[in-house]
């Protein structure tokens, strides 16, 4: 390893940050999962996996059909009692021969924890479970997303992927507010011409646009087809990957039929996907040169990885997050918007916002990570035993042998009623002070506890303290331009000016 990757390795990727801030990368005062206590009983698993090829087809459909996934979970804890379980997960049979659908659920936090210990636990290959999209999709390469850390490759990957967040600081402000500038005009225009406008086509062009400056060092315009059409071919190439483990709720059995039996050919978004890989290698050549220079990897590794990075992590994470943050306080009736305009106007007054600004914003942050906490845009984590171990949760501790893959839910796991207060509710102001800083060690969205620091050696998403900044940006902007804004997750009525 070179002088440089050394340097890169032992680096944060957040922007500089106050130690007040709730955001702030650090070491946990504890280990992520600590030794099970000898006071708790050791207890059999309970659940199992049905006969073979019954039972998979059977919780298949309770899933995605029948129940859908938070209902399938909930059953099963009331059913076993408990919150660790064996079950199904889908895809299954019959079109999914090679794809094992057993897992050990953890749905505490406690025992969602040891998913992230590395010393137990590999992530090789397990993204979305032991399903594995083709790696077609992604220029015949295993990218990041899937090594384990124990891969060399890893180490290489990750460095570049957080040097190039590093380097990029400072365009993201300006980028994020230029773009925001330009999806706000673009909702005002609408909503002179008609009561309610959807703004998901807006939002995800303003966010492929930000993301693709700011990762890739690449502007859409300079492609007419990318600036116009990027946001909708990272969609499909995305979607692709991902039907047949997620529901969209449309009419069944057509769902289970057509998007859950077998997995969709990267043929069917090819064309796409190589006009973005050229875009990728022409307008971002100086990133992409710099990962073959300073972090030994090939042109090709280079441009898939940034792809990945930009269409699954950036794109794919904003475009299910920011949307939920809007509903959340675009449909609050409780004087949510009067605290966050009252805080915004007192910290950042009228002057241009910067990353520096709105990590003052205590009120904005919280409802950033409240958001996150009851949506994550990734609802489920895995990972796979790495050797024999104990797991504990609240009350039992349990045998996990090598090669067992783990699995959790996440909007269930930050529901905890042992860690949060009034689990099921929408609390503004849930991480603000000491003791809401104090829950940011069970905020698990980023791969990881929101106090966590992105290094080689983990997984956790490299530039998570970027998405929650950025998410504070916007809700700062958005109190800047307006005393209030209407609408919901897709849409919006109404909009007031600021005074």
């Amino acid at each position: 390893m070179n002088a440089s990757m050394m340097m890169i390795n032992s680096m944060s990727v957040s922007p500089d940050m106050p130690s007040s801030s709730p955001f702030q990368s650090q070491s946990l005062s504890t280990p992520i999962s600590s030794p099970p206590s000898t006071s708790l009983p050791l207890r059999t698993i309970p659940g199992s996996y049905g006969w073979p090829l019954l039972g998979p087809i059977s919780d298949r459909l309770d899933y995605f059909w029948f129940q859908g996934p938070e209902t399938f979970f909930r059953k099963r804890i009331e059913k076993h009692k408990s919150t660790v379980f064996r079950t199904n997960i889908p895809p299954t049979w019959p079109l999914f021969l090679n794809v094992n659908p057993n897992v050990i659920a953890v749905l505490d936090c406690k025992s969602f924890a040891h998913l992230f210990d590395m010393e137990i636990v590999e992530k090789k290959n397990i993204l979305v479970g032991d399903f594995m999209p083709s790696v077609k999709f992604t220029g015949g390469l295993r990218v990041s997303a899937y090594l384990d850390t124990s891969e060399p490759k890893h180490a290489q990957l990750k460095g570049f992927a957080m040097d190039t967040l590093k380097r990029s600081s400072k365009l993201w402000v300006p980028e994020v507010v230029s773009s925001l500038d330009t999806l706000f005009d673009t909702v005002e225009k609408e909503l002179s011409e008609k009561n309610s406008i959807s703004y998901m086509v807006p939002l995800q062009k303003c966010v492929f646009n930000f993301l693709s400056k700011s990762i890739v060092g690449a502007d859409p315009k300079a492609d007419a087809e990318v600036a116009e059409n990027g946001f909708s071919m990272l969609d499909k190439w995305l979607a692709l990957q991902i039907l047949p483990t997620v529901s969209i709720n449309i009419l069944q059995p057509l769902e289970e039929i057509f998007l859950h039996s077998f997995a969709y050919p990267f043929a069917l978004v090819s064309g796409d996907y190589n006009k973005l890989h050229n875009f990728v290698e022409k307008e971002g050549k100086e990133v992409v040169q710099r990962g073959q220079d300073e972090f030994g990897l090939t042109k090709e590794e280079a441009i898939h990885n940034l792809l990945f990075i930009l269409g699954f992590n950036a794109f794919g994470g904003f475009s299910i997050f920011l949307p939920k943050l809007i509903n959340a306080i675009a449909s609050d009736t409780t004087g949510l918007q009067a605290k966050l305009r009252s805080e915004v106007k007192e910290k950042c007054g009228t002057s241009a916002l910067t990353f520096e600004s709105v990590k003052s914003l205590e009120l904005v942050q919280s409802v950033v990570c409240e958001t996150l906490r009851l949506n994550p845009p990734v609802p489920l984590q895995f990972a796979r035993a790495r050797k024999d171990f104990q797991l504990s949760s609240y009350d039992s501790v349990y045998d996990i042998k090598k090669g067992e893959l783990l699995c959790g839910y996440q909007p269930l796991v930050m529901r905890d009623s042992k860690v949060f207060d009034d689990a099921e509710s929408f609390k503004a102001e849930r991480f603000m002070g000491e003791k809401g800083s104090e829950l940011l060690s069970y905020l698990y969205w980023s791969n990881g506890p929101q106090t966590g620091t992105p290094n080689d050696m983990n997984k956790q998403c490299a530039g998570k303290d970027y998405v929650t900044l950025v998410a504070c940006l916007i809700v700062a902007y958005v109190f800047q331009r307006y005393e209030s804004i209407t609408g919901n997750s897709s849409s919006i009525t109404a909009v007031e000016k600021a005074k």
